[in-house]
């Protein structure tokens, strides 16, 4: 999997952890991970050497993301099982990690998206907003919403209500 000079593979892991936190699913996980992954051989041409390819791989896989998103069209339901995660054998661990896959699940996918990649995959905030091509403002934004709608989900209570416009 590697251009001219170029290793993909110790970019893998996080792609992979990153598209399952995404999906929701380890198949299309994969899928969406070896989308990415010939996306970036077809378009190594447009990498420029010296830049950050962890984050250029993150921002394919954002828009492959997006792109199957949109080909599905509404298609999409959250299934209610978690993820086989690596877990000690607890029943308790379990259902946290249960309760916090379909937390995540439920949380817009704009905010969902930003809280992975700052929470998880430990981006910065500028890195986060080149890998979405939003602004860092939006960044921050987006995150301090998923934040206090996953505490509340989590909490067992509703979502916090929706922003309303003002004019």
């Amino acid at each position: 999997m590697d251009g001219p000079g170029i290793d993909f593979v110790p970019h893998i892991p996080r792609l992979r952890r990153y598209a399952r936190a995404l999906t929701g699913e380890r198949s299309r996980a994969d899928d969406l991970v070896q989308d990415t992954l010939e996306r970036a051989l077809i378009k190594l041409h447009l990498w420029r050497p010296g830049s950050d390819l962890r984050a250029w791989l993150f921002t394919l896989m954002h828009n492959v993301f997006i792109n199957q998103l949109r080909a599905q069209a509404g298609r999409l339901t959250a299934d209610d099982e978690a993820a086989e995660v690596a877990v000690r054998p607890t029943q308790t661990d379990w259902l946290e990690v249960r309760d916090l896959q379909a937390a995540l699940l439920r949380l817009p996918e704009e905010q969902r998206e930003v809280l992975l990649l700052v929470g998880l995959e430990q981006m910065t905030y500028e890195e986060s907003a080149g890998v979405l091509g939003i602004p860092v403002g939006t960044v921050m934004s987006r995150l301090s919403r998923a934040r206090e709608r996953l505490r509340g989900l989590l909490a067992g209570g509703a979502a916090p209500a929706a922003l309303k416009v003002v004019k």
